[in-house]
């Protein structure tokens, strides 16, 4: 794919050096070889567009003085044939450089080219990865947190699609383990309560009125056809009657929330192929495991302050951060969750993934050298294993927390919140605030259907341009491909501000898929909205000069179709009209 902005930044590159060679062929710089320098963005572009410290890092190289470099870097600078029309010295010896009007509509012409391929790139080389979230236990609803996660995750893995990444996402569903025993005894107690109120309820069973609702209804279809059965035969048959229920809702609340998973990868898949029999086998065979007190434990603290030592940590570090042994297998010969995780991790790299993402709360952190520990251990690159921890979400509305919801009066599930609130305001919304810090969720601005909700206004943006557009074909004025000559006509700061900002796009995908960060977009559209709005407030797009006329509506089609990428990525509508 084009990008004009990087082209420019390599021919700008490119002149320095050649400027720097020349200068030392010429005697005015002793022959000595600058390794590197930097070329950036000022922070204040009244300066100049880019700027470099070419003249500051050549300073000892060339023992001379940076002013003095950067004058003869300039007196022999050639930007003939580049995207660069002049450039100063500023202060002790920057270079400031200054785009040529080629450069802007260099820009324009690649949004026209590329269409909604614009912002795509070849950086991450089809490398295999696999974005895995939600994940929500199965033995209840999902919640707020599900919520935040399942918009982070998915648009997350469309960045990185974006990005030139073969995303693939996944949700682990926990069928297997202690959890499904709880579920089970807990459905067993109010399946009996039925019919003997006086039956125990298990002291760390769940208590949420959906095991109660599904013990009912059990009873309801089947009668008392379970209360003279064996335990285990009655477990299993409600966990067989129940389980599939709650998994049915999960993909239907992820369907509603614009979520298609790849997969749905069941835990029990891995104990029945022996993949977590096999795993505790092969860290024994390390010499990583031992017996205690008939469980098998797994030396997790070894593993860590071993990595942790390479990694140039202190031992006074290490110490302080309590590091324990894991039970592999319980007393019971039950393996714990953590072996699962394992398996399930090898088990995706042994599917061809090269990189894993992982979405977890917050709470989870002590988590994350554990399960690097445990892939380096297996003898996989743990570097390869990221994890994105996700802080809590509060809903708010009227400026106060709200825990339940108006509907059920019972705590808020991911559910309500899509019955309450549109999906494309969630799946924008939980995309506002980067993952590692704390959210409100505004439900009052999250209907609102103007400039306060962020994808509204985004969305308004769109529709206003595709309202230009219609209105100008009504007066008999048809949008064109716009001559060159005709876009070196926009030279208002509005303009340029706009156009640069476009220019920016592919780069701010690619900064988001290094930094696991799709709020980065989020931040990117509505600053196009701002800016375009600003353009359109101060450039009359309808005007006299037709060329100019073209070149502004050329500029207004770059803008939507931006919008419009952004918007379809993370799968959110693009209204035409509003």
């Amino acid at each position: 794919m084009s990008n004009t902005l990087n082209t420019a930044k390599n021919q700008l590159k490119e002149a320095i050096t050649a400027a720097i060679d020349e200068a030392v062929k010429n005697g005015e710089l002793i022959d000595a070889k600058l390794d590197d320098f930097i070329i950036e963005t000022p922070a204040d572009r009244s300066n100049g567009d880019l700027a470099t410290n070419a003249a500051m890092a050549g300073a000892r190289v060339f023992r001379t003085a940076p002013i003095r470099i950067a004058q003869t870097i300039t007196s022999n600078l050639k930007l003939d044939g580049t995207f660069f029309e002049k450039c100063e010295v500023a202060g002790p010896g920057f270079i400031n450089f200054f785009y040529s009007k080629n450069f802007y509509a260099s820009v324009l012409r690649d949004v026209e080219n590329e269409g909604g391929d614009y912002g795509s790139s070849d950086y991450g080389q089809g490398k295999k990865v696999m974005v895995e979230f939600v994940s929500a236990n199965p033995t209840g609803p999902m919640h707020m947190g599900n919520a935040r996660g399942g918009a982070l995750g998915d648009c997350l893995a469309a960045v990185l699609e974006k990005a030139g990444y073969n995303s693939y996402r996944e949700f682990y569903v926990n069928d297997a383990g202690n959890q499904i025993e709880k579920f089970a005894c807990s459905l067993e107690a109010r399946y009996l309560q039925i019919y003997d109120s006086s039956f125990p309820f298990p002291e760390d069973g769940y208590q949420g009125g959906d095991i109660t609702d599904h013990a009912k209804a059990y009873a309801e279809e089947f009668g008392d056809k379970l209360v003279n059965v064996s335990g285990e035969e009655r477990k299993k048959a409600l966990v067989d009657y129940a389980l599939p229920k709650n998994i049915a809702k999960m993909q239907s609340d992820m369907a509603k929330y614009k979520i298609h998973y790849d997969k749905w990868f069941f835990e029990s898949e891995l104990h029945n192929s022996g993949e977590v029999k096999a795993v505790v086998d092969l860290l024994t065979e390390k010499g990583l495991t031992y017996e205690k007190e008939g469980a098998i434990w797994y030396k997790n603290k070894d593993v860590c302050t071993e990595i942790l030592l390479k990694e140039g940590k202190k031992q006074d570090y290490i110490d302080k951060l309590e590091l324990k042994d894991d039970v592999l297998i319980r007393q019971n010969g039950n393996p714990t969750y953590f072996t699962a995780d394992i398996a399930y991790h090898k088990n995706k790299f042994d599917r061809g993934f090269e990189t894993l993402i992982d979405i977890w709360g917050a709470d989870h952190h002590g988590h994350v050298m554990r399960m690097k520990g445990a892939m380096d251990a297996i003898g996989y690159n743990a570097d390869e294993f990221r994890v994105v921890l996700m802080q809590l979400v509060k809903l708010v509305s009227g400026g106060q927390v709200v825990k339940m919801s108006k509907r059920t009066g019972k705590a808020i599930q991911l559910g309500d919140l899509l019955e309450e609130v549109p999906v494309d305001s969630a799946r924008f919304l939980f995309n506002t605030r980067e993952a590692n810090t704390q959210m409100d969720f505004d439900l009052d601005i999250a209907v609102q259907q103007d400039s306060q909700n962020p994808v509204y206004y985004v969305q308004y943006a769109h529709a206003r341009i595709c309202s230009i557009i219609k209105a100008l074909k009504k007066d008999g004025i048809e949008p064109r491909k716009a001559t060159d000559d005709e876009l070196k006509l926009l030279v208002e700061p509005e303009e340029k501000e706009l156009i640069y900002h476009i220019a920016e796009f592919s780069n701010e995908i690619v900064a988001a898929a290094k930094d696991y960060d799709p709020t980065k977009i989020t931040r990117y559209v509505t600053q196009t909205a701002t800016l375009f709005h600003k353009f359109y407030n101060s450039c009359r797009v309808k005007c006299d000069d037709e060329g100019l006329m073209q070149a502004r509506l050329s500029l207004c089609t770059a803008v939507k179709t931006v919008i419009k990428n952004v918007l379809d990525m993370f799968n959110i509508e693009c209204p035409e009209s509003m």
